[in-house]
């Protein structure tokens, strides 16, 4: 369906060419107003009761919003041309800028999966001292609260809302969801005259709440990244405008919420292990909440404790965890969409400039209004989770014709996770294509940028031939190094890399095929009618359990990308000639096995016999008939009965 956009020049401080901007989207575009917020207000009114009308404007979306309220209509797509865009130094045109950001914005976003999460304001505060009784105060009108303290301190003199004593062993959980298990368990005996008192102390009490405010000061929290798990909040006592926010914060956790459902699955894809042996253990390793936990021979995901950082989702091998929200393929979409639309409008050798929705965002503002802003060449895009923005992710955008690619880090961002998958990307795209940014403030931002420092002075070219990759992550990445290496044939990656090959000492392999039967991917197989390893090392995903559980160690693993037909073909990495059964010449086994292994039994007592010997050198089937027919053949039993007829019935009747 046709969109028009409707355009501000914000009091003339940017120029934008209306026209132009229209010719090469292929859309409306109307030309720009100077206060569409204010004196021009009815123009955004009539946009709005029109439809399909996507605002460039996301500072004034309080406004508009209220004004399609009054006007009964939903409320519009909004789009930032000016902070992005308008707002620069750089005296480039923003043409090719401006309908790469506006392409984007026109692109059909999937709808994010969720689900409800109901909390009956079940809270459970920790803590001792006066602020925690104070905090219980003020909640108990709108949670139903239960203070857990210190028995060894005074009980108070109240009813208003539950006291307990006891120490917290462990808790687990998240909002709506939350299990706690105490030990010495006292509970207040609500009769009696004088002070108030305890029941006995009972150790292994369970139980269960919505919402946990923890007000122990110095202690360590109750969670890992205790600031992402949701119904979870702390504060330290001695700080009374911390605690203020927490208790503001937790009397609204009362109803139903939407948790959004971040990550995807596929457990027939996992590599995490195979019959008990540990393999793949990437996303358990960067999980920071505890939320990815091992299932059997594959992984689980809480999606109620998952917060959503995507780190797990670039690192997987395999793609049995992938980024949802939004999915991995709609964010290749808006990288290609970015380039295609920067180059069709007759912009040269753009610049991707990735970040997150808030930090991000907030520095780019800043730079445009207090600072040179970004420089014409440089294209934001926002995402959700910056850590879920990984190699192939880079890589797609380098040939899709970006020439370099940066990630503006923030604060709470799990840089570690990120730099191990820009170092992938750069080993695989080249170093001085894809940085990352740590500045302190947006002027350092923009001066990184516009210094052209990221890049040693000069930025590199974009790559001749743009390509759009299709498929998984891991195809994607192929055939965007193809595109970025067109003459190499294999690139040497670190170690740790999920690219690879695997080589085999052929003086130590004895063919057991161990390895075969537990490769998680398939990369490692067998050849039914010949004793042979074969490999396809596109399959391969350099996870270690071939090399983990191989009885001579004579597995290594190789990380590398080759880029040749060679990797998607199986080839043979060790074979031995076969043994042909004695008795019928079958083929079976290794001959070199079974020399091996009857020679060392040769002298044994058990093997005296050279009939015995000799049923080692035959097939399975040559073998059973050979020790059915045997002397002493433990297979054999008691005479069978002869079958018993009329005449011996017969015989034995006294009439006969």
């Amino acid at each position: 369906m046709a969109k028009t956009l409707i355009t501000c020049d914000c009091e003339g401080s940017q120029s934008i060419d209306s026209a132009a901007l229209a010719d090469t989207l292929g859309h409306a575009v109307t030309p720009p107003c100077s206060a569409l917020c204010t004196r021009q207000i009815d123009r955004a009114a009539a946009a709005l009761t029109a439809g399909d009308a996507i605002f460039c404007c996301t500072q004034e979306s309080r406004v508009f919003t209220e004004l399609a309220e009054e006007l009964g209509v939903a409320p519009p797509p909004l789009l930032d041309l000016r902070d992005r865009a308008g707002w620069s130094d750089d005296p480039a045109s923003k043409l090719p800028k401006m309908s790469a950001l506006a392409s984007e914005a026109l692109l059909n976003a999937p709808l994010e999966k969720s689900l409800d999460v109901t909390s009956e304001g079940l809270c459970l505060i920790l803590g001792t001292g006066e602020a925690a009784v104070q905090a219980a105060h003020q909640l108990k009108d709108h949670l139903a609260v239960t203070l857990l303290t210190d028995p060894s301190q005074p009980l108070p003199d109240t009813r208003a809302f539950d006291v307990i004593g006891g120490t917290l062993r462990k808790a687990k959980g998240a909002l709506g969801h939350f299990e706690v298990t105490i030990d010495a368990l006292r509970q207040v005996v609500p009769g009696g005259r004088g002070e108030l008192t305890y029941t006995a102390p009972q150790d292994g009490a369970i139980s269960h709440c919505d919402v946990i405010l923890d007000m122990r000061g110095q202690q360590p929290p109750l969670f890992p990244a205790h600031e992402k798990r949701e119904g979870y909040l702390r504060a330290d006592p001695a700080h009374p405008p911390a605690v203020a926010a927490a208790v503001l914060a937790a009397s609204h956790l009362v109803g139903t919420f939407e948790q959004p459902l971040y990550v995807r699955t596929e457990p027939l894809l996992c590599a995490h292990s195979r019959a008990g042996q540990t393999a793949c253990t990437n996303c358990l390793d960067l999980c920071p909440t505890g939320a990815i936990t091992p299932d059997g021979d594959h992984v689980s995901v809480d999606p109620m404790i998952c917060a959503g950082c995507g780190a797990c989702s670039a690192a997987c091998p395999s793609g049995a965890i992938s980024y949802d929200a939004p999915p991995v393929d709609f964010t290749m979409l808006r990288v290609q969409t970015l380039a295609r639309a920067y180059l069709d409008a007759g912009g040269t050798a753009p610049r991707l400039l990735v970040h997150d929705d808030t930090f991000g965002s907030e520095m780019i503002r800043l730079s445009a209004r207090h600072g040179r802003g970004l420089p014409a060449d440089v294209i934001p895009m926002a995402l959700p989770a910056l850590a879920a923005f990984g190699h192939a992710e880079a890589l797609a955008a380098l040939a899709a014709g970006f020439a370099g690619v940066s990630l503006l880090l923030g604060p709470k961002s799990d840089r570690e996770a990120i730099e191990t998958q820009i170092a992938l990307a750069r080993a695989i795209g080249g170093d001085a294509r894809v940085q990352l940014i740590d500045a302190p403030d947006p002027d350092a931002m923009s001066d990184t940028l516009y210094d052209g420092t990221l890049y040693n002075g000069t930025v590199p070219a974009p790559v001749a031939s743009p390509v759009r990759p299709m498929g998984t992550r891991r195809q994607i990445t192929r055939q965007a190094a193809r595109a970025l290496h067109p003459d190499a044939d294999v690139l040497p990656l670190p170690a740790g890399a999920p690219y690879g090959a695997v080589v085999v000492d052929s003086d130590a392999c004895t063919l057991c095929l161990s390895c075969v039967s537990l490769c998680p991917s398939g990369a490692l197989g067998d050849n039914p009618d010949l004793p042979q390893l074969r490999f396809q090392e596109d399959a391969c995903l350099q996870c270690g359990l071939c090399a983990n559980i191989c009885p001579e160690d004579a597995i290594t693993l190789a990380p590398q990308l080759n880029l040749t037909g060679a990797a998607l073909e199986q080839r043979v990495l060790h074979e031995e000639e076969p043994f042909p059964c004695v008795e019928c010449g079958t083929l079976f086994g290794v001959k070199s096995t079974i020399d091996r292994i009857t020679d060392k039994l040769r002298n044994h007592s058990m093997f005296a016999d050279e009939g015995k010997l000799r049923m080692i050198q035959m097939c399975d089937d040559c073998r059973i008939n050979a020790q059915y027919h045997s002397a002493n053949n433990p297979l054999a039993g008691a005479e069978r009965p002869r079958p018993r007829t009329t005449d011996d019935y017969l015989s034995k009747r006294r009439d006969h």
